[in-house]
């Protein structure tokens, strides 16, 4: 223990170390403000006592007098400014304590086992990480007066003395993730390094610190708003001047902030040895595996739904069955499913689901650009109607675009080859049932015509993927969508459901989570391609007549998304026969496909 004693010391003297030495930078910034004062109280001083005598003493003494005046309004302009500005504050779930009792129990536990302060409060984050989180300044403390716990800080309390004491600790930011997929042994052993670090924040030093470094950071985002009104150019003048200041500061703060974060981390590592330290290196794969599998979660099966307008209001709950299909399939993760027989983390809290929803709305507003509460165009939807209500509905709207491109690039119509001769359905066009066939008829809603269009042309049709890259861009515009796939939402706050609020407090500040600043924050789909597009369509359409002649259904695969289903099982091989079409105009491998699932291809199809 003598060792380890030595070693958590180190970290902390390292990291005060560093903190003295950013005070020191704040310190000499205020002296450089004063110097100006403080030669013109000397010259004054030595014009009283007669040392000084002359007008050319006289001009001095006025001079400096006049630039020490401006200097110190400058200066205190630029304080005002900084520690005014306000902190970014990363977007969280704020989790009451009568939400979830236990779970507060557990860390304030480990925070005495640890030795340290217990965290002010618990939130949760739709991430794959943990972290404690510094709200102490005044901005980022609730506003007074109606409808000011929108959005408070997670465990605030009423105005006073009692509120200030309480927010004198950080907040400890859950990754929602985790309290599904880990069991509760797990979660205290990955949370004993972060609550440790509560132990190095207390360290007046290190907390003035990270103040001034915080309001540096907070002054110089806040130059970057731009200045509304008449004469925004004359008006902005002086906050870009705080900007130029703030960030000159910074810059001479970031690398002894870095150094002192490092050491408040090593710190809190080395105290956290003595708790579950064995468990914890076991934990430590969970997150890796939790982390993986959130990730094919909200890139595969997410954002399809997002991009329906729909949102999965279980996505936590789905990363436990992601996992699972994980584990079923990569034998590295083989065995970790005997761990659901322990206690999950997620029964810590008082209403799970609660939980859950407000964090997968929270997930949708941050990687997609989601409005902050459901609407009409904007609704949840529960996984056991993901296949019909977001898969279906996604092959469809799809399809029909597709269809509408190709109407407007009039394809010629030809006389169709009528292969089953009259019949019930003779009032309708008769298609031809080889793919291969010359006779289409433009404007009806089948396979066949799409497959005709795109057989025996190498690299795709350009024009085609053209079209459809500017469909989707006027459906984007018409609804309010960022081109990056994600939307801008109303302003606005909102509270989730049993007293879980969902979202921060309504307002324009450019920090402002549920503001009219640009989302998504982090987009999970860059720029498709020209191809990527028209295969995607492709398939799609390959797809509804699938379902609408094969007796296919829409499904779900926990780890790829969208999942057309035959005869019950996942046909995952699809993809190379349409890239063979779109690429290289070969309707072979998708011919042999469709004969194998036994599609129709001049079959309508029923389109959105």
């Amino acid at each position: 223990m003598s060792g380890t004693g030595t070693s958590e010391e180190l970290g902390a003297q390292s990291a005060r170390a560093r903190a003295l030495a950013l005070l020191r930078i704040r310190s000499r910034a205020t002296a450089v403000a004063i110097l100006p004062a403080a030669a013109a109280v000397v010259l004054h001083v030595a014009v009283a006592q007669g040392l000084a005598v002359g007008s050319g003493w006289d001009t001095a003494r006025w001079a400096v007098t006049a630039c020490a005046v401006v200097v110190l309004l400058l200066a205190t302009a630029v304080a005002l400014a900084v520690v005014r500005a306000r902190p970014a504050v990363s977007p969280t779930v704020p989790l009451a304590e009568e939400a979830a009792p236990d779970l507060y129990r557990l860390v304030r536990d480990l925070a005495d086992r640890l030795g340290v302060p217990a965290p002010s409060a618990i939130a949760l984050t739709p991430d794959c990480d943990s972290w404690l989180e510094d709200r102490t300044h005044p901005a980022a403390q609730p506003a007074a007066g109606p409808g000011a716990d929108r959005g408070a800080d997670p465990g605030a309390r009423p105005a006073g003395r009692s509120r200030r004491r309480l927010q004198a600790a950080p907040v400890l930011v859950i990754g929602s993730p985790f309290l599904w997929w880990m069991r509760v042994a797990e979660l205290r052993a990955v949370l004993a390094p972060v609550v440790a670090g509560t132990g190095p924040s207390a360290h007046p030093d290190i907390a003035a610190a990270r103040r001034f470094v915080r309001g540096l950071d907070g002054a110089v985002a806040d130059a970057t708003v731009p200045v509304p009104g008449p004469l925004s150019g004359v008006r902005g003048v002086p906050r870009v001047f705080v900007g130029w200041i703030a960030r000159l500061l910074l810059r001479s703060c970031r690398g002894h902030a870095a150094e002192m974060e490092r050491g408040v981390a090593a710190a809190a590592s080395v105290r956290a040895q003595a708790v579950d330290y064995g468990l914890r290196i076991v934990a430590q794969e969970q997150v890796g595996l939790a982390y993986a599998g959130w990730d094919r979660l909200l890139t595969r099966v997410a954002l399809p739904a997002w991009q329906m307008g729909r949102w999965p209001s279980r996505l936590d709950a789905g990363v436990v069955s992601a996992l699972t299909e994980l584990s079923r399939r990569d034998r590295l993760a083989d065995g970790f499913t005997s761990r659901l027989g322990e206690r999950p983390a997620c029964d810590l809290l008082e209403e799970p689901g609660a939980a859950d929803e407000a964090a997968s709305l929270l997930a949708a507003r941050l990687f997609h650009g989601g409005p902050a509460e459901s609407g009409p165009d904007w609704s949840p939807v529960d996984w056991q109607q993901y296949p019909e209500e977001v898969v279906d509905r996604k092959w469809r709207t799809e399809a029909a675009r597709l269809h509408r491109v190709l109407d407007s690039m009039d394809t010629a119509p030809a006389p169709a080859a009528d292969s089953h001769g009259p019949g019930p359905d003779s009032h309708r066009p008769a298609f031809p049932t080889d793919i291969g066939a010359t006779g289409i008829n433009a404007g009806v809603p089948t396979l066949a015509r799409v497959v005709e269009h795109l057989a025996g042309r190498s690299g795709s049709g350009e024009e085609l993927a053209a079209g459809i890259g500017a469909a989707m861009a006027r459906e984007e515009a018409a609804t309010g969508r960022l081109p990056a796939g994600g939307t801008s939402g109303p302003a606005g706050g909102t509270s989730g459901p049993a007293g879980v609020p969902g979202g921060a407090h309504a307002g324009g500040d450019a920090l402002d989570i549920w503001g009219p600043d640009p989302l998504p924050l982090f987009p999970l789909q860059p720029p498709r391609t020209g191809t990527e597009l028209v295969a995607d369509h492709v398939a799609a359409m390959v797809c509804c007549a699938a379902v609408d002649t094969a007796g296919a259904a829409p499904g779900l695969d926990w780890l790829d998304g969208p999942a057309l289903l035959v005869d019950g099982e996942r046909r995952a091989d699809l993809g190379v026969s349409v890239l063979s079409l779109v690429e290289d105009g070969d309707a072979g491998p998708l011919r042999s496909w469709l004969a194998s699932v036994g599609v129709r291809t001049d079959k309508p199809v029923r389109l959105v």
